[in-house]
């Protein structure tokens, strides 16, 4: 069982910049494929950014590409999803997700569920 606790929200004016971290408890994290899940008001939760366990390959959306990079420190237990050129677009609730099979990151199917940190950007 793998607990994973978000942390950085806030709220940041557009064009501005935010780190997101999510620890993460109760298992082997380095075995685990770590990612991060947004959901916008009154909208379903969209895939932000995956990361392998090892670091090898790492995913975006479309949507993000080029603004958000997701890391992680294996020895720390933690992962990070650093933020720049925020949109409005961007407001939402930040879920960190764990799972061992990478491609379930992204279809939103993830064994492990943070409760989320809000990110609110405003003009």
């Amino acid at each position: 069982q793998v607990q994973v606790v978000e942390s950085g929200g806030g709220s940041v004016q557009a064009g501005g910049s935010a780190t997101l971290s999510c620890s993460a408890s109760g298992g082997t994290f380095r075995t685990y494929n770590m990612g991060w899940i947004r959901q916008a008001p009154g909208k379903e939760r969209e895939f932000v950014a995956a990361i392998t366990w090892n670091r090898v390959l790492s995913d975006y959306a479309d949507s993000v590409k080029g603004r958000f990079a997701v890391s992680r420190r294996n020895a720390e237990n933690t992962i990070y999803l650093q933020m720049t050129n925020l949109k409005p677009e961007d407001t939402a609730v930040y879920f960190c997700v764990a799972d061992r099979k990478f491609d379930t990151l992204k279809v939103l199917s993830a064994d492990y569920w943070g409760r989320g940190t809000q990110v609110t950007v405003f003009s």
